[in-house]
């Protein structure tokens, strides 16, 4: 019982992390730090990362409502997780910087998606080229905290981990 609850705190405050470091830096256009959080949260806490982007993603909703963008975060940072699980053989910080950019690169197409279904393919086409310039800043933005930031808040991370895991906490 009480190993399911410091699983269920460890979710919510994961959550609440990447709703509050979007907020933080909101000013910066397509400058995030949810993406790198998500790829750590993904290498560290394992399956519990999707819990934690339920609860971001429901954040986001109710704090700018449940639009058409909205739809787009039910799979895109889901998709996130899973590509990082995949590539989580990658070792250098540089090696996760790019694959930050690169998922920055692809955010716009990625949003694009969900326009396939309720407008029209070229509807779609039209957004995705008129995000492009977002997108390059989000590929810069993304390569640039993961660069800077990984290897520190990835250790930070994993110490953490490891006390939820003592016998001691």
């Amino acid at each position: 019982m009480k190993e399911k609850l410091r699983s269920m705190t460890a979710i919510a405050v994961m959550g609440v992390i990447l709703h509050i470091s979007k907020e933080v830096i909101a000013f910066l256009p397509n400058i995030e730090l949810v993406s790198l959080l998500t790829i750590l949260f993904t290498l560290v806490f394992g399956r519990k990362v999707f819990g934690a982007l339920g609860i971001f993603v429901l954040l986001q909703g109710i704090s700018y409502g449940f639009g058409t963008w909205w739809l787009s975060y039910l799979y895109i940072w889901p998709l996130l997780a899973v590509l990082t699980y995949l590539f989580r053989w990658i070792k250098p910080a540089w090696g996760w910087a790019l694959f930050s950019g690169l998922f920055g690169l692809a955010f716009g197409a990625l949003c694009s998606l969900i326009y396939l279904f309720i407008a029209s393919p070229t509807y779609a086409f039209s957004y995705f080229l008129s995000g492009i310039k977002f997108d390059l800043l989000h590929c810069g933005g993304n390569f640039l905290l993961a660069f800077l930031l990984f290897k520190r808040l990835k250790s930070v991370l994993e110490m953490i981990e490891k006390r939820l895991h003592s016998s001691n906490y």
